[in-house]
């Protein structure tokens, strides 16, 4: 009777070592995917800021750098668009303060630049920049200004708050981020592998949002809406 017991004990001692290595093939597999996307991701990011010739209904610009401000508003005075949303914006500055420090007229900065000071992060930057361009009635087309590494997050956040407003990106380019030569600089990989899980979690969670509020298909099946 060892005979039989032996050979089931080898068995399921080989179908545990193929389980494992099934495993670790799996873990593998995911480990490289991730890597390459981060790679996709880094190399995916402009080198250089664009040379925007399109006129849209407004500019929204996500605070985090001066520079990024600066660009928006250079946009704004170039008349590229009509109005302009700084989202995200420090409670405790002053309308006052940012007007003396922007390349703008203060009769443009009186009329046609908007302080958002509700949002906390880049999911509140949406969201403002939503209720602004429905209270602005901004509903084609608007230029989004931000870093390089972090556009492509605002822009998978925008469009599904606006899913109906083409987006053109502004990416601003910082000297003091060097997404360029990022495989050799330990503080660029640290940021833009930051901003990649970021990126992917926000993906993820869009997804799961909009398959969760999808479109109801009772009527196409012949059966009464919930109420």
């Amino acid at each position: 009777m060892a005979g039989p017991a032996r050979q089931a004990g080898t068995g399921q001692a080989n179908f545990g070592r193929a389980v494992g290595l099934v495993a670790l093939g799996g873990l593998a597999f995911g480990i490289l995917l991730f890597v390459a996307g981060y790679v996709w991701f880094a190399l995916s990011l402009a080198r250089n800021e664009p040379r925007l010739t399109v006129r849209a209904e407004g500019i929204v610009v996500f605070t985090g750098g001066s520079d990024r401000v600066q660009e928006a508003a250079e946009l704004l005075a170039r008349g590229q668009a009509n109005r302009m949303l700084i989202t995200g914006v420090n409670r405790a500055t002053r309308s006052s303060v940012l007007a003396r420090l922007l390349p703008v007229s203060h009769r443009l900065f009186d009329c046609c630049v908007d302080l958002g000071y509700q949002a906390q992060d880049t999911i509140g930057n949406a969201r403002e920049t939503r209720e602004w361009a429905q209270t602005r009635n901004i509903s084609h087309s608007l230029i989004v200004v931000t870093s390089n590494y972090h556009m492509p997050r605002a822009l998978a956040e925008l469009s599904a708050e606006l899913p109906d407003v083409t987006l053109h990106p502004f990416p601003v380019v910082s000297d003091h981020v060097n997404v360029a030569g990022w495989a050799s600089d330990v503080g660029v990989i640290r940021l833009v592998g930051g901003e990649y899980l970021k990126y992917l979690g926000a993906l993820a969670r869009i997804t799961l949002r909009q398959n969760e509020t999808g479109p109801d298909m009772t009527a196409l099946r012949g059966e009464p809406a919930s109420p």
